[in-house]
């Protein structure tokens, strides 16, 4: 017993500790809740460009981060995931607005968090705004375009949809050692200071003690200009703050400028460390045009050429960078410096990638039913009646009983009597006849086309009817414009199936068509020698379908029912015997329904860069 109860009992606790083991599982995919980013748009409205954000769920959060020395704006996406098909970048430089270049991407360092960087020609303002699950990156395209009213509105909507209200980069050190601080403080913009509390009530001092004083206390090593030493006197009261932020404060007050050398600060003018500055700028530049030019050939396959090269020039040195075209070969050939032949690479990548090559297929059922019922009297009843004459035993053809054909006049039951006693001329043809008939039409038409370009397909079919003309004889046996002879003569028309459409291949990997389809039929002729009767149905529409799923663009059903009759008035309303004084019953039904199908694939998923695109079930 006790043998077979120690496996129980370490059983019992394997399954319990499996149980804690899966728990805390399931506690972690929870803690890792994310959404998921559907779809990256960039949209120009005047003087306003939109970066929108589509997301599966609305509890999303933003932060916008304006880095302006290099001219970016980031925008950090936490607790958020997206396939490699949507963080795709995108080139933004034709547009006219401040953006041109969009690059989305996962970070490295933090997980489930997506960055999109924002390239720009001029600094600007932007805000962030919340629309349900959309997030919408405002930019100005020109300083000023937003109105007080518009940034307002932006503030307001950051902080109830906490997106995070920084404008601009914060800059922090990256650790509390000299060299991080100091080389903290050399950067512009909003700080965050970490050094160590001191505290300031001095008057008509000078900047050169002042600075020399907080050296000490911090402990780094620091270099004067000689114009820092005339600059005026300060009167400071400065409580608790960090040694940082008051050698910040006193940088700022005297329009002083710091650079860093290891824990060395060197400390001069704003005016002479900006004449420094563009020394720097103008030594740049000329060490740019010393800079030698090297040649590469990239092969374009699937590109246009000219529109891929007005993208580049935006990205070629001024002055010195040229571009040019091989026809013959389809070579794009680069002469520019290193740099900038990288950069050109990396577009030409993202750039020179498969269109979408789409196959659409549709399906125009046609249907019609017909339904017709006869029930009654063929021609009437007829009798007579001789009071005065004698009585006859001739009865004549009697019962007669006809078979079902195409033509119901002659009826299924019918009886005749000559004579018979004093009747006279008996005839009456009993109607009962049914018919019903089905047709059913399914056309196919199949286009394959790129991606944005219109592709149609036309079928005809085409019919000949007879056409009775007469013609007059000049001479002969008959007088002069008598009719001597008929001539025939055959004349075509002709009816078309056509299908065109105009698909597009969106972010999320559906497509938007605009279609038009045009059916035509043949119908009965109006009278001999008549061309038959021409039906045609047409649509026109645009529709968005997922990929390789099927949609009904439209639809027409009619339904005709009739009936007629005619009898003596009043007789043939009596109930039992009306039948008798009526013609007979006769209603007939027809139904007509028309239905369009259209179903689209993208054929290069792969290829074009769409591999994450789901194939929707085919109905």
């Amino acid at each position: 017993m006790k043998k077979f109860f120690f496996p129980m009992k370490m059983l019992f606790f394997l399954v319990i500790f499996s149980s804690l083991c899966f728990a805390e599982e399931q506690k972690d995919e929870r803690s890792e809740d994310t959404a998921n980013l559907t779809s990256i748009d960039f949209v120009q409205r005047g003087e306003i460009s939109q970066l929108v954000l589509t997301f599966d769920r609305k509890d999303i959060a933003a932060e916008k981060i304006h880095n302006k020395e290099d001219k970016q704006i980031l925008v950090d996406l936490k607790k958020v995931k997206s396939t490699d098909r949507v963080l795709r970048p995108f080139d933004t430089s034709e547009f006219s607005g401040a953006v041109v270049f969009v690059s989305p991407y996962r970070r490295k360092e933090e997980k489930n968090v997506v960055r999109i960087a924002l390239q720009l020609r001029d600094n600007i303002r932007s805000a962030l705004e919340k629309r349900g699950n959309k997030i919408i990156v405002n930019l100005e395209n020109r300083f000023g375009s937003f109105s007080e009213q518009d940034l307002s509105k932006f503030q307001e909507q950051e902080k109830m949809a906490n997106l995070g209200q920084s404008t601009d980069v914060i800059l922090a050190p990256k650790s509390d050692k000299i060299e991080d601080i100091l080389e903290n403080l050399t950067f512009s913009g909003d700080k965050k200071y970490v050094g160590k509390k001191i505290s300031f009530n001095v008057k008509d001092i000078n900047v050169e003690d002042l600075l020399k004083m907080i050296a000490d206390t911090s402990g780094f090593n620091i270099i004067l200009d000689e114009d820092v030493k005339k600059s005026a006197p300060l009167t400071l009261n400065l409580a608790d703050i960090s040694w940082d932020q008051a050698l910040d404060t006193i940088l700022n007050i005297s329009k002083l400028s710091a650079r860093r050398s290891g824990n060395i600060l060197l400390v001069t003018t704003q005016v002479k460390a900006a004449a420094e500055k563009k020394l720097q700028e103008s030594m740049m530049k000329t060490e740019q045009a010393l800079e030698p030019l090297v040649t590469r050939i990239f092969p374009i396959s699937y590109a246009d050429a000219k529109d891929l090269i007005a993208n580049l020039k935006e990205y070629a040195t001024q002055g010195r960078g040229s571009i040019s075209f091989d026809k013959r070969t389809n070579y794009i050939i680069v002469k520019d410096t290193v740099d900038a032949i990288e950069r050109m690479k990396k577009i030409i990548e993202n750039l020179d990638t498969q269109t979408p090559q789409i196959l659409i297929e549709a399906k125009i059922v046609e249907a019609q039913e017909g339904y017709g019922k006869e029930l009654g009297l063929a021609n009437g009843f007829k009798v007579g009646y001789d009071p005065v004459g004698p009585l006859r035993e001739e009865v004549g053809p009697g019962l007669s009983f006809s078979s079902i054909s195409e033509s119901s006049a002659g009826g299924l039951l019918g009886v005749t009597v000559s004579a018979f006693k004093r009747l006279v001329g008996l005839d009456f043809k009993l109607q009962v006849l049914e018919s019903e008939s089905k047709v059913k039409i399914i056309s196919s038409p199949k286009v394959t086309t790129e991606s944005n370009k219109t592709a149609t397909i036309t079928s005809k079919e085409t019919t000949s009817y007879a056409s009775r003309a007469t013609t007059t004889a000049a001479s002969g046996t008959g007088a002069e414009g008598e009719d001597q002879a008929g001539l025939v003569t055959f004349e075509s028309t002709d009816i078309s199936l056509s299908l065109e459409v105009t698909p597009k291949v969106t972010n999320e990997g559906a497509i938007s068509m605009e279609v038009k389809v045009d059916k035509g039929t043949f119908g009965a002729r109006p009278f001999a020698f008549a061309p038959p009767d021409k039906i045609s149905s047409s649509i026109n529409t645009n529709v968005l379908v997922d990929n390789g799923s099927t949609v009904v663009i439209g639809g027409i059903f009619s339904n005709v029912q009739t009936e007629d009759h005619s009898g003596v008035p009043f007789l043939k309303d009596l109930p039992l015997v009306g039948w008798l004084f009526r013609t007979a019953y006769n209603p007939t039904i027809s139904k007509k329904e028309l239905v369009i199908f259209l179903t689209p694939r993208i054929l290069n998923q792969k290829e074009a860069g769409l591999e994450d695109v789901a194939i929707g079930e085919v109905l």
